[in-house]
């Protein structure tokens, strides 16, 4: 009862799911699986591109490797938005009210990441294309890229607060605003992994990037060797891992306890593990001589996707956790709209409105308030207004008051000069009666 009494309860859309819930969520979550991995590479490249470019600035080779990083931010940005059409869609279905609440609530900042979005691609390319013609302006350069960096960073904080947002609709009368959703529990720690997944992912890919063996390193680095290079990812993957445990740490310790349970502590218990494991790996890597440097990649990468899988089900474990007790009532107060509303369509009742009687015209005074309330659009008492004039009807049915009636009730068509009057079925006898009393006392 207090849930019911301090929460909003939306009615839902009425409408069937497309597909079936249990295959909608395994959609969801598979498909933000993918997505995030591109995600993960487009943001922490473009931080390792800043990074890389400003180091370049005294070592030529670092400015190399800042370009090299750069050409694949393009492609995992192309990738990273074809793969987001997926789980925007599921996760629409699947929490239609919760998702667009969240969204209204947070109002401006939503609508600001299209546009957002939009120029930081651009300022991407832009930084790509003009690697060589802004060689000499250094500055410039780096400002592009840094400029794309912070619109990246800001892009997925509106994406958080409001997923975090959806999952609390007990605080919904409480948000005014972006900056207040932002300071729900939990949206900043959140962010943090996620910026830490970003450079972890970004590190292992720079790693395996550079392992290639059709990859000319020797051709590209004046001084760089391909085992430097990877030395270079797996620094940057362990960093990127030890963030994401040390605030993954802070994430299960500031969650709200409304969506735990034992399930999911040990769903993420499980996902812990596995990042630990990639830390592990990746520190043995970074420590080994130059043969055995990739000894470990398999399994490091194995673990990332391992935690990934873990991870997204325990979001999942916990989003429905979080709401389930508020859909029971959603669907509660869904029914009951709808009983009441099968039931108005079936016993349909019109109110009248209150009729402007003028007192003054004595026994005609009902009949022409009733006349101005259905009438006078379309007649007026001596000229030709959309219907005749009133003292028209008058004259043809002065001996026929029954005729009057009759024809106010269900009119025909007589005459084309004239359009199609509506009938007045709503009419009680009483009022057909005052109304016909009144039009046969007009006169010429």
């Amino acid at each position: 009862m207090l849930l019911q009494v301090n929460i909003p309860i939306p009615k839902d859309i009425p409408l069937p799911l497309p597909l079936p819930e249990w295959l909608l969520v395994i959609l969801l979550v598979i498909s933000f699986l993918l997505h995030i991995i591109f995600i993960n590479l487009m943001v922490g490249g473009s931080l390792v591109t800043l990074w890389a470019q400003i180091k370049g600035l005294k070592n030529k080779d670092y400015d190399t490797f800042a370009h090299e990083v750069a050409k694949t931010i393009t492609v995992n940005k192309s990738i990273a938005v074809v793969l987001g059409v997926a789980p925007l869609l599921s996760i629409n279905t699947l929490y239609t009210i919760y998702f667009y609440s969240a969204n209204a609530l947070t109002g401006f900042a939503w609508i600001m990441i299209i546009p957002l979005v939009t120029i930081a691609f651009l300022l991407t390319y832009l930084h790509k294309y003009t690697w060589d013609s802004l060689e000499k302006n250094k500055q410039l350069h780096i400002g592009i890229i840094a400029s794309a960096v912070a619109i990246f960073l800001f892009i997925p904080l509106i994406f958080l607060t409001n997923v975090n947002l959806m999952m609390f609709p007990e605080k919904w009368a409480e948000v005014q605003g972006f900056l207040s959703a932002l300071m729900l529990p939990n949206v900043l720690p959140r962010y943090f992994e996620f910026i830490g997944a970003c450079i972890a992912v970004t590190g292992i890919f720079i790693v395996w990037y550079n392992s290639r063996k059709n990859y000319p390193v020797e051709q590209i680095y004046s001084s760089f060797t391909r085992y430097e290079l990877k030395k270079i990812g797996y620094s940057i993957g362990i960093l990127g891992l030890s963030l994401q445990i040390l605030f993954g740490l802070i994430v299960l310790f500031t969650l709200p306890s409304k969506g735990i349970s034992y399930s999911v502590i040990a769903v993420m218990g499980g996902a812990g593990s596995f990042l630990a494991l990639a830390l592990w790996f990746s520190y043995q890597s970074l420590i080994s001589e130059a043969d055995k440097i990739d000894t470990h990649l398999k399994k490091i990468i194995f673990s990332v996707l391992a935690f990934m899988v873990f991870y997204g089900g325990s979001r999942q474990m916990y989003r429905h956790n979080s709401l389930y007790k508020h859909q029971e009532l959603v669907a509660f107060h869904t029914a009951e709209f709808q009983k009441l509303s099968k039931e108005a369509r079936e016993n349909p009742t019109e109110e009248k409105p209150e009729l402007q009687v003028d007192e003054s015209l004595g026994e005609y005074a009902k009949g022409a308030a009733i006349f101005n309330q259905y009438c006078a659009a379309c007649h007026k008492p001596k000229e030709k207004l959309v219907g005749p004039p009133v003292t028209e009807m008058s004259s043809i049915y002065a001996n026929n008051v029954d005729g009057l009636k009759n024809w106010i009730k269900a009119p025909g068509k007589k005459r084309p000069d004239y359009p199609q009057m509506p009938g007045f079925p709503q009419l009680s006898e009483e009022e057909l009666n005052e109304l016909s009393k009144y039009i046969l006392s007009v006169k010429n």
